[in-house]
């Protein structure tokens, strides 16, 4: 019998976030992307889904934010043990899924999107503002 731990999906997630906030030479403004980004993760996700979140990671212009885009998609692959879906190719990976595959990997992903919003909080606590 397999149990379920709950640190499964925490762990990844603070541990990412927390190696974000500890980068080298960051100032305030880069610090408030990357935690506005991780609590914006699950809105994004349940409007427009897994496909233009990935295809987002590129357009994206504000650097704290790619960078939590980029750990988001890191923890997914690890998770999910999907592979190539935090690289380049992941737009594709994620065009070439069967229909169940890609609804379970997007339920993982909200769970997962929920973690960052969460942790955002907890890591980012001095952080404050838009």
């Amino acid at each position: 019998m397999m149990t379920f731990d709950p640190r499964t999906i925490a762990t990844p997630v603070y541990d990412a976030l927390g190696a974000l906030r500890s980068q080298p030479n960051q100032d305030e403004t880069r610090l408030k992307e990357q935690k506005n980004q991780a609590v914006e993760l699950y809105t994004y996700l349940s409007t427009w889904g897994m496909m233009r979140l990935k295809a987002e990671e590129k357009a994206l212009s504000q650097e704290g934010k790619k960078q939590v885009v980029k750990k988001y998609f890191e923890c997914l692959e690890s998770l999910s043990k999907v592979e190539n879906l935090a690289n380049d190719k992941g737009l594709t990976v994620l065009r070439k899924l069967d229909v169940d595959e890609y609804l379970g990997l997007t339920g993982l992903g909200l769970a997962l999107a929920q973690e960052f919003s969460f942790w955002a909080a907890a890591v980012y606590w001095d952080i404050k503002g838009e």
